[in-house]
């Protein structure tokens, strides 16, 4: 929002960049003023047309939004670096500063009647407060209070001892708020927040002094070092009896009421400082209304972002390829196997995009062992059929080397020419390569986010295919796209992605699914052993071996470092060579190692020449070795599922029964056991991934932080799934009907989209 500078009359002078929109013209005043609260209020306009007026009075709006939190009563420059630090700095920040939970503080509860597991407030005088010690040794602070109808205990571990004599002296009253639990035939509150009464002062008269902490449902908020709940609660009073009134919803109002959602500013209320009457469970819980309407608002701008992103896509003149089978009959016949169904089905939806006058955007998502490579590479011959080169990028150098090992093996018959561009390849072995690309020589160039970068240039893109999607963004997918005249894009991802996920970060992509594994194939045995059954173990190898079959052992780490207790890779498979298997052949396969080195190292393992592979997580895609049946896998508890489910779909790839043993910590975790039971008990890439997402969030899930996903400020795509559905298929009607939002009382719409999302998104019609 611009600065806004008043003239000597006191009348608001409208910045040149406003005049436009607004249908003001220079010289055209209006007056506006701060109201009681301190909010800037328009009370006389000049505006010639009456959607003007509406527009100023949102500008302003928007501008009492952007008011720094500096100026909020309670809130002194401490308060307002601290807030900062958690990225709070303007009041629509602090809005959206959402309670974790509630405490329900609407009574005071006599000792008696306190019932362990429930947060209870109850009033009481300090009969005792010392330092105790157990005959453990262990010390802890406990002070003994009581009222009319019993006593209570309060204890705490963390403490200094002078400060809580001080404070907790015998004879003073308060209340107490805090978790009742029970240890023995004592029950007990570890901690509890008091607020001290006066001398001679009521319990209810303290509880009418403090209105924002007594009588009602208490926010609690998610603090950092140097906030309170007390004082944080004040200023969030402050802030949203004040602000709150100032955001609008820039929802259509057909959606409003067919949806039955609350006015925007009403549902911030309601769910800082809940009505007296409100379910504190559904609050928790994200059920009540004013949690949905912030949660639909939310989802509804990100849908509506990226249909009109997928619209925009769809509706640019794109590459209409031709089928002419030069180079996929002949691959066809080279394989020693037969495509699925479900490859079939999704190669056939493929094509017909490719064979469309507009760009393709489809993402491909498959299990693994599916075939995804294979239908990726039948996708870039048809590219090169028509005379244009094709783009893969991958997002590690492994995984580019691995596509690259995979695909030129059978280009290479085809006569199709193959590079690799990774940010390791230096000097004039880099420039010949660039050289080859910008002449058309290079028809399939395979590579990292090396690929986007200025310096390459493409003769004639057709077809970019991003592997591994969800560690790219949709900038990144954008730049592939820059580097061709409007080129098809093909998405490929081996991690099965919950619905929820998929349509907040690939909602602009169409989806496939190869849904059906290779004939042949078998389940995979999975068991959680650890180190007490190590002999066990190597004994399983062993059989194996001595039945023909061949053996993985994976580490996460190549070579042992000093800070860290893993088993690294070099060091064991020494280890195993020299100790336990002296007999057997053993190979190693790590990240470190040049791409030749790789390839060697493969081939020998598929060609049966080595009987163990000792490999980091390098081969957790690519490498395709029907003959290995059993899998170990070091320090399991250090991998999320889908890794551990991606490199369990190594083992298992032919007919013979195979196992995958997952070597775990004696000291594992609860969350731990928990997470390594659900690869145990399945084999379903969804039902795994759906665990995963629920454990460890969905920027974890994912890989990286910054993996494309929306920053949500009040949304939680695991537990609110429906309202995003609901949300999307509004959000995708609305964009069909009005894909530039020009239809009358859109307006508010589409600078509310471009406020949010036109950034992110790249939503150029908007911003």
């Amino acid at each position: 929002m611009p600065v806004m500078k008043r003239s000597e009359d006191g009348s608001l002078l409208i910045p040149a960049d406003l005049l436009g929109p607004l249908g003001l013209a220079p010289g055209d005043r209006v007056a506006v003023e701060a109201d009681a609260e301190g909010r800037l209020v328009l009370t006389r306009s000049a505006a010639r047309e009456p959607s003007a007026e509406v527009s100023l009075r949102q500008a302003i709006a928007r501008k009492n939004l952007e008011t720094p939190m500096q100026f909020i009563k309670g809130v002194g420059p401490k308060m307002a670096e601290i807030l900062a630090r958690k990225g709070i700095v303007t009041v629509e920040d602090a809005l959206y500063l959402l309670p974790n939970r509630y405490e329900d503080r609407r009574q005071v509860v006599p000792m008696n009647r306190l019932r362990p597991g429930e947060t209870c407030v109850f009033a009481g005088e300090v009969v005792s407060a010392d330092v105790v010690t157990t005959k453990g040794g262990r010390r802890f602070f406990e002070v003994m209070a009581r009222d009319a109808s019993g006593v209570m205990s309060f204890k705490w571990f963390n403490y200094h001892a002078a400060f809580m004599r001080k404070a907790w002296q015998p004879g003073r009253r308060g209340i107490f708020t805090g978790q009742v639990t029970q240890y023995g035939l004592q029950r007990e509150v570890h901690h509890p927040d008091v607020d001290w009464l006066a001398e001679g002062e009521t319990v209810e008269a303290a509880m009418a002094r403090d209105p924002v902490g007594f009588g009602r449902l208490v926010p609690v908020y998610p603090l950092t070092e140097g906030l309170n709940q007390k004082a944080l609660r004040k200023v969030m009073k402050e802030v949203v009896d004040r602000f709150a009134p100032c955001v609008e919803s820039a929802l259509p109002a057909r959606v409003i009421r067919e949806r039955a959602l609350l006015p925007l500013a009403e549902a911030l209320g309601a769910v800082h400082f809940p009505a007296a009457d409100a379910d504190p469970r559904a609050l928790e819980e994200g059920r009540d209304p004013a949690h949905r309407t912030l949660v639909f608002d939310e989802f509804f701008f990100l849908e509506l972002g990226l249909a009109l992103k997928r619209r925009g896509v769809t509706l640019e003149p794109g590459i209409a390829f031709s089928v002419n089978h030069t180079y996929t009959k002949p691959l066809l016949k080279l394989l020693p196997f037969a495509l699925t169904e479900a490859q079939r089905r999704v190669l056939a939806e493929i094509k017909a995009d490719m064979m469309a006058p507009h760009p393709m955007h489809r993402l491909v998502q498959g299990d693994v062992g599916c075939g995804k490579t294979l239908v990726a590479l039948l996708a870039a011959l048809v590219a090169v059929e028509n005379g244009y080169q094709v783009a893969i990028m991958a997002p590690t150098e492994i995984l580019a080397e691995q596509h690259y090992l995979n695909i030129h093996r059978w280009c290479e018959q085809l006569g199709v020419t193959v590079a690799l561009l990774t940010s390791s390849l230096k000097g004039k072995a880099k420039a010949g390569a660039l050289e080859r690309v910008a002449r058309g020589e290079v028809q399939i160039v395979i590579g990292t986010h090396a690929v986007i970068q200025d310096k390459v240039e493409f003769h004639r893109l057709g077809l970019g295919i991003v592997d591994e999607q969800h560690r790219f963004g949709v900038l990144q997918r954008g730049l592939l796209r820059k580097k061709g005249e409007n080129p098809d894009i093909l998405v490929m991802t081996a991690t099965p992605i919950p619905r929820t996920l998929a349509m907040t970060v690939f909602g602009d992509l169409s989806l496939s699914v190869i849904d059906e594994l290779p004939p042949g194939r078998t389940p995979v045995e999975t068991k959680i052993c650890t180190d007490s059954r190590r002999r066990q173990v190597y004994g399983i190898i062993r059989d194996e071996v001595a039945a023909g079959h061949q053996a993985y052992v994976i580490y996460p780490l190549v070579e042992e470092s000093e800070k860290s207790e893993l088993k690294a890779a070099t060091q064991m498979a020494e280890h195993l060579a020299n100790d336990v298997f002296p007999d057997l052949r053993l190979g190693v396969l790590h990240g470190r190692m040049k791409p030749e080195e790789k390839e060697a190292v493969m081939r020998s393992f598929k060609g049966r020449e080595i009987d163990i592979l000792v490999s980091t997580t390098v081969i957790e895609v690519g490498i395709d070795v029907p003959n290995a049946t059993v899998m170990v896998i070091e320090h399991a508890e250090r991998f999320g599922l889908s890794q551990l489910h991606q490199l369990r779909g190594r083992v298992g790839r032919g007919s013979a029964t195979s196992r995958c043993i997952l070597m775990a910590s004696d000291r594992l975790s609860d969350d731990g056991v928990k997470r390594l039971r659900v690869m145990e008990s399945t084999t379903d890439g969804f039902r795994i991934a759906e665990a995963d997402l629920e454990i460890r969030g969905p920027g974890d899930f994912l890989g990286t932080r910054q993996a494309g996903i929306p920053d949500f400020r009040v949304a939680n795509i695991l537990r609110d799934g429906r309202i995003l559905e609901e949300a999307r298929a509004e959000a995708f009607e609305l964009a069909e009907r009005d894909p530039e939002l020009r239809a009358p009382g859109h307006e508010p719409l589409r600078e509310e989209l471009a406020r949010r999302w036109g950034g992110r998104l790249e939503l150029a019609g908007v911003a």
